[in-house]
């Protein structure tokens, strides 16, 4: 996998760079990667292949709907090890297990992404327009994506791992969200993770816990 620079990502780029929003902080970033080969990748593309065939082997029999099912489609396999190498390149001290990360990738469409960005990012599209008269910060993003990986012919994914396994937490996280967009014909992958943080939190407040998805998480560990 190779970093490639674009232009149009740049802007947006220096925008979502610790955009201070007084109680906390949204911090995005787009990145966008080839699929080709580099030498360490092919060592890692085969063993990332063969931990998944090894895993494979000792399925029992499932049924169409299966990860394990899903994972027996080669160019299934590819595209989940393409995603994972663009992982790595952006956590290189990190980990990623293929079974495990299989099970952390959801296909989506760009109408979710769309609702989960204007839900998440409402405040700091505020921010992009009283700065900007050139569209809204969902309409800047979709031209620089379109242009660099031509959104109609992409494939979307969100990466939603547990919080204790999660490389993209950062200490005070309130919420953090991370999408994939796949160009099989330019084999291309365009990464986009936005984060919110609280800028409540001091080194000396303790953030376990902090982080969560739903209602009531915060509460798991407590005698009620």
């Amino acid at each position: 996998m190779k970093y490639l620079e674009y232009t149009p990502f740049e802007r947006i780029n220096a925008f979502l760079d610790r955009l201070n929003l007084g109680e906390s902080t949204i911090k995005g970033c787009i990145e966008a990667y080839s699929c080709k080969h580099t030498g360490t990748d092919k060592r890692l593309s085969l063993s990332l292949e063969n931990e998944i065939l090894d895993h494979l082997g000792n399925s029992p029999d499932v049924d169409s709907a299966s990860p394990a099912e899903y994972l027996s489609s080669r160019s299934s396999r590819k595209m989940l090890i393409y995603l994972i190498l663009t992982l790595y390149h952006m956590y290189p001290d990190y980990d990623f297990s293929a079974v495990k990360a299989h099970q952390f990738f959801t296909e989506e469409t760009w109408d979710g992404f769309k609702q989960i960005f204007d839900s998440y990012m409402s405040d700091a599209s505020k921010e992009w327009i009283e700065a900007n008269e050139d569209g809204s910060l969902l309409e800047t993003l979709y031209k620089a994506l379109d242009e660099v990986i031509n959104l109609a012919e992409c494939e979307v994914y969100s990466y939603d791992p547990n919080s204790d396994a999660d490389p993209f937490i950062e200490k005070g996280a309130l919420w953090s969200y991370n999408f994939f967009f796949y160009n099989r014909k330019l084999k291309r992958v365009v990464s986009f993770r936005f984060s919110c943080l609280s800028n409540l939190v001091s080194d000396e407040f303790p953030t376990d816990g902090l982080y969560y998805e739903e209602d009531g998480e915060i509460f798991d560990d407590m005698d009620m």
